[in-house]
């Protein structure tokens, strides 16, 4: 018979244990936001791989952190949160060391979908641990905490990650989680030892999850895989694809038989649910692949350290920090539809500004978008999930904020590849555009690359450098172009988003709601944002 001791920590245990959980809570993120900034330095020290296969690393990552929202509910039930907290952080720890250890892509790569996975499982349970140890009357400020837990890894992981490349080498990033994930496992399982659980013995959807895990992790191959191999003319991403085409059937019918499904698809057929969810999806799609392309093209295209890349991104905190603290209020009796179109507007405004970048030597150029950026980033999931969570009960509402979480994180690893691709595809576009219209070909009387080789010869230069610079400038150049691009689709695809919000229906919330409808509406919205 399971004993519990409903007795919560107090004094400075109390206070131990939220520095615990907040810590295990940063470093989970910390590790999924800095590596972007590491990624042309892992790309190269893992056998002089290209960067796209560096990519893969973070990708496969996220899916993996997806993967593990349906399994540690189930885990959390057999064995206890504390437990499965604790275990989880030590396979964090073993994870990381196999990280910094790695020599090849063969060994670094699943050592960080296992890094992802573990890590993932530490995200809703750590919450459910907190909340637990809080009284009822103060159980927002516990979840304010979080929040603000859940925001300072974006503040702070893009510079830290490039200080760490720069100056002691990427690998230092996973040696640094193992004494962290060690003392996080030791302080949680010591002052919760003892402590009893209600054991639930529900059957966990395992055909759903594998299912799943193939749709998922089967789509993200085809994406990281397809500029490298020719897409479907490779056999192997052939038999992935036909995989993917024959397991989404089997999933949907699979799931509506489901008692207990792994991600229940029934909550789709609420309209709020389906239009919140595809906002989230193809926004943070965008937002995520946009900003590692641009981290990574920062450092690849215009020279900067990776330090200096990130200080471009620190910049977004100054608004949303504030605008992430108060937005939960603003929407209080009033149509989230409204946010929600103002905020997709604004998004589609800055980066169509930032899609007009031209001057690769102007750090000023890039802060002030960046800036404005941040306060809509401050405001974006709060409004949307208010939307998706609209008319749902109390026990569908947990339930569906951990899908959209999952969803999200999913669709942000797509956004990564998604984004490369279409810089991949659209530079060559530019580069012969460029090429027909400077060198004449396009209009005779604008020759202008003729003259200017001539003119740099008769400097004394030699042909074959003159020709190298000129190409390595027109080659610059239709990447900034290609990279623009990528800015202005995701404009315009906000700019349908704004206008999708408006077939939800209204969701005017009491100025004053009950408290215990309150605090879970709060923690579905944490649970929803994080990472």
């Amino acid at each position: 018979m399971t004993v519990v001791f409903p007795r919560p920590l107090r004094g400075w245990r109390f206070v131990l244990f939220n520095l615990a959980l907040g810590l295990g809570h940063m470093v989970v993120l910390f590790n999924a936001g800095s590596y972007i900034a590491l990624m042309p330095h892992v790309a190269g020290d893992l056998g002089g791989v290209l960067p796209s296969l560096g990519t893969w690393a973070q990708t496969d990552f996220m899916i993996a952190l997806a993967l593990a929202f349906p399994i540690a509910r189930w885990l959390a039930g057999r064995f206890g949160d504390y437990r499965l907290f604790a275990t989880a952080f030590v396979g964090y720890a073993i994870a990381s060391y196999l990280c910094a250890i790695s020599e090849t892509m063969q060994l670094f790569l699943p050592s960080r979908i296992f890094l992802g996975f573990t890590g993932g499982i530490t995200l809703p349970i750590g919450q459910a641990l907190l909340l637990k140890e809080y009284p009822p009357r103060i159980k927002s400020i516990g979840l304010g905490i979080w929040g603000l837990f859940t925001l300072m890894p974006f503040t702070i992981g893009f510079p830290i990650g490039g200080w760490l490349a720069d100056e002691l080498g990427w690998r230092y990033l996973f040696y640094f989680n193992i004494p962290v994930a060690l003392t996080i496992a030791g302080v949680t399982g010591s002052l919760l030892y003892g402590r009893g659980f209600q054991r639930r013995y529900t059957r966990f959807d395992f055909v759903g999850f594998l299912l799943l895990t193939l749709i998922l992790g089967g789509l993200q191959t085809i994406l990281n895989m397809g500029n490298d191999f020719d897409w479907f003319d490779s056999p192997f991403l052939r038999g992935v694809l036909i995989t993917v085409l024959v397991a989404l059937p089997c999933f949907i019918i699979w799931e509506l038989g489901e008692r207990h499904p792994a991600l229940d698809i029934r909550l789709f057929a609420h309209r709020n649910f389906t239009i919140g969810v595809i906002c989230l999806i193809l926004g943070f799609l965008s937002i995520q692949g946009l900003l590692s392309l641009f981290i990574v093209q920062l450092q690849l295209l215009l020279g900067y350290t990776s330090f200096l890349a990130s200080l471009v991104f620190v910049v977004m905190i100054f608004l949303a920090a504030p605008v992430i603290a108060i937005m939960h209020e603003l929407i209080k009796g009033t149509d989230a539809r409204i946010f929600a179109c103002m905020n997709l507007l604004g998004l589609a405004f800055t980066l169509n500004w930032i899609g007009r970048f031209d001057d690769p030597g102007s750090f000023d150029q890039i802060i002030w978008p960046m800036l404005l950026l941040g306060f809509f980033l401050g405001s974006f999931f709060t409004p949307l999930t208010a939307i998706a969570l609209h008319r749902l009960s109390p026990n569908q509402m947990t339930r569906a904020a951990e899908e959209a979480a999952a969803l999200r994180i999913a669709a942000g690893a797509y956004g990564i590849t998604l984004q490369g691709v279409m810089l991949f595809r659209r530079t060559p576009f530019h580069q012969l555009h460029l090429a027909d219209q400077f060198g004449g070909r396009r209009f005779p009387s604008l020759d202008v690359l003729r003259p200017l080789a001539s003119r740099l010869e008769a400097a004394g230069l030699d042909p074959g450098m003159v020709q190298a610079k000129l190409f390595a400038i027109l080659k610059q150049q239709s990447a900034i172009l290609a990279l623009n691009d990528a800015f202005l689709m995701a404009s315009y695809l906000f700019l349908g988003l704004a206008g999708l919000v408006w077939l939800a229906h209204p969701t005017h919330r009491p100025l004053h709601p009950k408290p215990a409808a309150d605090l879970r509406e709060i923690r579905a919205e944490e649970l929803t944002e994080q990472p």
